[in-house]
């Protein structure tokens, strides 16, 4: 995209050595160890190594409504700045301010929403209540669903693991982790599915030509997965364009064509600048072709180059720092790797009658130029099945009461290529204090007001430690997996006032 994304800077679980030696993991029974998360570090030792890279895009401002009534922005479903945090924080340190990005924070969770309407791939919902740390302002939520598809609909999919087998990636927390993960992938997909693995180091090599994923298969490619070592350079850009050579003939109409580069971001030998790897994702993906991001690990973590890869090619850019996360991206969450809402853009217009100033809680890094939002040209973020986004406003009300406060426009695609769809809904006023708002409500500002903390915001107002910790525990609600309970415990371990 244009306006290049940070990319997450995330950090490696040291805790998987003793789960991948526990004889209650076995891969072969598909029986795994539930996510653990890493140990307490030892004095002085640190999760973020020099090397790492992060980008600061800072935070943007209040806007006058009255010379700028309109916010218009890509969305984001990218996940890696949280667990990036968490892995901080379980190692006894606060993440670095340019490290949080509260977009990640927010779209880590499910929010819920209504199911889309006839002949719509999403769904739109909203809600406003009182700012819990200005006084006299207003919060809203805008939030965005992509339609659920369950698993024996999903559409045929045609996998290239790109793995990166560097002598970088020798660490237990970054290659054998990845191994795990990708294990874990192979034994939920179906005959209909096929995979290819890719790996890379000194020089790329194919260690496995597509193959359907029969159970007769699955542990011939489990075995290949198993035998991979760290060793050599890093050729990132030969083997990119490798994988997008088999993707493309083996690709499937109709079906899911993505490659998973799985990669601590060291690209280090050979055509491995930004720019030139961005023009190669972005010529692939008008042909279909996804790329998604795993990064691991830390010490030489290109964060900013991964996640513009992701970004420029369609897919989405996570962060793998333990057993959980595995399970969160290759079970729970598997069906977000079909796209069901392209180049999606959200467009803002704010009544100056009714709000005098607002401000944009994020995604400092997908703004857009008004005019671009009806260019269906111009690329955007993308939604998964059964995936959510959430926006956060905060808005400095205006004193006539005026009852709507905005019109919230959203444009995405179906097909890639196709016309733009819009769907649109106003979004009226709300003034009950957020004790009284929803869940999703409650549970959101939290994870807003941490993120503000964390970052050392000036925007942070009154917002503290007890305040996020009480609305987060009072909107857990529905929580089958039990991310917004770990979230609880996160807050407890920061070091904020």
């Amino acid at each position: 995209m244009r306006k290049q994304t940070l990319l997450r800077t995330l950090f490696p679980a040291l805790a998987v050595v003793a789960a991948l030696a526990s004889t209650a993991c076995s891969l072969e029974q598909n029986d795994y160890c539930p996510g653990t998360l890493p140990p307490e570090p030892a004095p002085g030792e640190r999760p973020f190594r020099p090397g790492d890279r992060y980008t600061d895009y800072g935070e943007n401002p209040f806007v006058n409504t009255s010379q700028a009534p309109v916010s218009t922005f890509s969305v984001d479903c990218d996940g890696a700045s949280y667990s990036n945090m968490r892995r901080w924080l379980n190692h006894g340190q606060n993440p670095p301010a340019a490290a949080v990005r509260i977009e990640e924070f927010l779209n880590y969770f499910t929010f819920d929403c209504p199911e889309p309407a006839a002949g719509h791939n999403i769904a739109l919902t909203h809600e406003v209540a009182a700012c819990p740390w200005h006084e006299g302002h207003l919060l809203m939520r805008l939030g965005i669903k992509g339609k659920a598809i369950p698993d024996d609909r999903l559409p045929p999919t045609n996998y290239v693991l790109l793995i990166d087998v560097s002598g970088s990636m020798a660490a237990i927390d970054k290659l054998e982790l990845l191994k795990t993960g990708f294990s874990m992938l192979v034994d939920v997909l179906r005959p209909t599915d096929n995979i290819a693995i890719v790996v890379y180091s000194g020089r790329e090599e194919v260690v496995l030509h597509s193959t359907s994923c029969e159970e007769a298969n699955k542990t011939k490619i489990k075995e290949v997965i198993a035998s991979l070592r760290a060793e050599g350079s890093t050729a990132g850009a030969a083997a990119l364009k490798t994988a997008y050579e088999i993707a493309s003939r083996y690709f499937v109409t109709g079906g899911n064509n993505r490659i998973i580069l799985g990669t601590d971001g060291d690209f280090n030998v050979g055509i491995s600048s930004t720019e030139e790897l961005v023009a190669l994702v972005e010529q692939e993906r008008e042909r279909g072709i996804y790329l998604t991001v795993l990064g691991v690990g830390s010490g030489n973590l290109n964060d900013s180059m991964m996640e513009q890869l992701a970004d420029n090619g369609n897919g989405n850019y996570e962060y793998i720092d333990n057993l959980a996360q595995l399970e969160k991206i290759f079970i729970h969450e598997r069906s977000r790797f079909h796209t069901v809402a392209r180049d999606c853009k959200v467009q803002v217009t704010f009544d100056p009658k009714a709000v005098a100033a607002y401000r944009l809680i994020g995604y400092e890094n997908r703004l857009m130029d008004d005019e671009e939002f009806e260019n269906d040209n111009r690329d955007a973020g993308e939604i998964g099945a059964g995936q959510s986004v959430t926006v956060l406003y905060e808005i400095v009300p205006t004193a006539n009461g005026k009852e709507t406060l905005a019109s919230f426009d959203v444009r995405y695609k179906k097909e890639a290529g196709s016309t733009g769809i819009p769907l649109s809904e106003n979004v009226r006023t709300g003034t009950a204090p957020i004790t009284e708002a929803s869940d999703d409500m409650r549970f959101a500002a939290a994870v807003a007001g941490f993120g503000m903390l964390l970052k050392q915001s000036e925007y942070a107002g009154s917002a503290n430690k007890a305040m996020v910790r009480e609305l987060a525990g009072k909107g857990v609600g529905s929580d089958p997996h039990g991310y917004r309970a770990e979230f609880v415990s996160l807050v407890e371990q920061a070091d904020i006032k």
